[in-house]
């Protein structure tokens, strides 16, 4: 059976909408090497349809950016009701019918570990319906006072911390499990 991660940047405040208007000035080398941890655990990439759309905007267009082989490269799962097709991104798959049952069916194929990144609704939902075996949350050392949150209020998901890392920006990489 696969493992789930899902990996987010979030401030103190638990913001992790619009990462890249706040995340960059803590990032280094250590930020980057927990996330190419996750990655290279990974043959799977799974993403909502707000996050499929913005990464399927950049990373096709830019193939000589860092890391691009691996975003294009790597297989892709979307979950979305809204769209027809994911044709405009290499690799890409819409998933068919009930999001939870459909990523259910996912996990228990053979292979690494399926990635996530972002796509809070879908981070929130597979949290709830205990599909996530990993959540890395590197915590930023910012309060942004406003922005989507990854627990928007009424969730009950108790956790587990199954490590944890401070690097030398102040971030913290804290990785839970399920309780």
């Amino acid at each position: 059976m696969k493992k789930l991660i899902s990996g987010l940047f979030i401030s103190l405040d638990g913001v992790a909408e619009a990462p890249a208007d706040w995340h960059f000035p803590y990032f280094n080398d250590e930020m980057g090497a927990a996330v190419d941890a996750i990655w290279s655990r990974s043959d799977t990439m799974l993403l909502g349809r707000k996050s499929w759309q913005e990464f399927a905007g950049f990373w096709p267009q830019n193939p000589d950016a860092e890391g691009a082989d691996v975003m294009n490269g790597t297989r892709k799962l979307v979950v979305s009701s809204t769209l027809d097709n994911v044709d405009a991104w290499l690799n890409s798959t819409l998933l068919e019918g009930d999001p939870i049952e459909a990523v259910r069916k996912a996990k228990a194929g053979e292979g690494k570990a399926i990635s996530m990144s972002g796509s809070l609704t879908l981070t929130r939902s597979l949290l709830q319906a205990k599909l996530v075996d990993e959540l890395h949350l590197l915590i930023h050392p910012i309060a942004l006072g406003s922005g989507a949150r990854l627990f928007d209020g009424g969730e009950h998901v108790p956790l587990a911390l199954l490590s944890s890392t401070t690097f030398s920006t102040g971030v913290l990489h804290a990785v839970y499990g399920p309780a």
